[in-house]
Formats: structure tokens, sequence, C-alpha cells
């Protein structure tokens, strides 16, 4: 076993899933690897079940439903906190966000509680996506900064955690179970006082496959968000 485990969400991730291993072993450093499925129906679990015979750092909890991204994020916090790792990495399956980043976030994590990687700290990170991928993915940072008051590239879910300094409880405290889980969780961590730093990364626009959030998506989560910042503005929401 080793002290890193590297958690990654999936669904409908076929054609990803060994490219996206293949390229976490050229990383040179010791990772577990945790999938958690939620009940794909294009040949992933037999994927990943193939990868977990020829290879032990590999696990996977296969759920029996989609039952959203950031539930997949808490049910593998739980279960790398019952395993005693030291650090957590959480990334997306479908190749955009790139293996080579992770020294560097681990390199971060000496100085802090949690690195989160932002896409606006240099200029053209997102210069190979479409124009209105760029600009939806722009206005969801200005508001989410606007109405929670944090300058941070919340939504992202590339990120590196260390166990020993943040509680178990505060990384599933976010109410939410799908996408606005991320900019929730960084809400309320940072509300919490922990030392949150980022790094800038280029991020991959999807070469395979194709994105899993839909407009009803975005939408949701904008009402979502409007609820968390009355909630916030009225000094109900609650951190505990």
């Amino acid at each position: 076993m080793n002290n890193i485990i590297i958690i990654v969400p999936v669904l409908n991730e076929k054609r990803n899933i060994e490219i996206l291993f293949e390229k976490l072993n050229t990383t040179n450093i010791g990772f577990d690897l945790l999938f958690i499925d939620d009940n794909s129906s294009d040949g992933s679990r037999e994927i990943i079940e193939n990868l977990v015979k020829n290879n032990q750092n590999i696990n996977y909890i296969f759920r029996p439903k989609k039952m959203g991204v950031g539930s997949a994020h808490k049910d593998g916090f739980i279960w790398a906190y019952k395993k005693n790792y030291k650090t957590i990495i959480t990334m997306d399956a479908d190749g955009t966000h790139d293996p080579k980043y992770i020294k560097f976030l681990i390199e971060e994590l000496e100085n802090c509680d949690i690195v989160i990687t932002n896409r606006f700290l240099k200029k053209n990170l997102l210069e190979n996506w479409p124009l209105h991928r760029i600009l939806l993915t722009r206005a969801r940072h200005i508001l989410i900064s606007l109405l929670l008051s944090i300058s941070y590239d919340a939504s992202g879910a590339f990120r590196c955690i260390n166990c020993e300094k943040v509680s178990l409880s505060d990384l599933i405290l976010a109410k939410n179970n799908d996408y606005a889980y991320f900019w929730e969780s960084i809400f309320i961590l940072h509300k919490k006082k922990y030392h949150i730093t980022e790094i800038p990364i280029h991020l991959i626009y999807r070469i395979v496959g194709s994105s899993k959030m839909t407009v009803k998506d975005v939408f949701i989560s904008v009402v979502y968000l409007m609820i968390v910042f009355l909630k916030k503005i009225l000094g109900k929401y609650n951190f505990k």
C-alpha cells in the first residue's frame, strides 16, 4: 500500500481509462488508484476489472446507478480515510487532467493543507477550448467568486489533499452530490480556515468521448449557487 491514493470517478469512460492509467505510470510516483464507477453502460467496468487483475495498486467501487460526481468523491474520501492514506489526489477520467501536474501538486502540498488547480492564473490555459466553453467556464468562475467571496478556481476536480491536516467530516460536508460539490466544498474549506493553494494548469480539452455535463446540470448548479449565496448573506448556511 502506498501513501498516495488517486481517486477517479468514472461514467462511460471506456476509451480513456487505460490511457489515463498508462500516463499515471509515467509520473514515477508511487500511488494506489481508486476508480468509482456509476454503473457505466459502455464497458468501463470490464476495463477496470481487467486492470485490477494485473495491477495490485488498483481498487474500485462499483455503484448501482448514477449517483453524482460529488457523491463519488465523498465515497472515495470515506474509503481512503478508512485505509489511512496520507495524501489524496482527485482527478477526472476524461483525459483533461494531465498527470504531469501531480508532482507539482504533491510538492506544493508540503506548505499547505489543500492544493487545487487554477485555469485562470496565466493566459491561454484554455487556448484549445471552443469559445462557448471558455465563456461558460469564465462566467461560472466570476459568478462563484462574486457570490461566495472566494477567489479560487473552485469548480475544478484536480486537487491534492493532506489527510493528516484536513478532516474527513469537512471534505464531505458539502450538501450537493453533483457538479456543485466542487465549489461548495472549497467554499466550506475556505470558511474552515484551511490553507488552500493553487497552481496554474493547462486544461486539455476532451479528445475522446463527450462531456457528461448537460444544460440541465448547469441550470441546477446555478440555482443551487443562488441558494447557497442567500443562506450565506442571511447567516443560515450550516458549516457543521
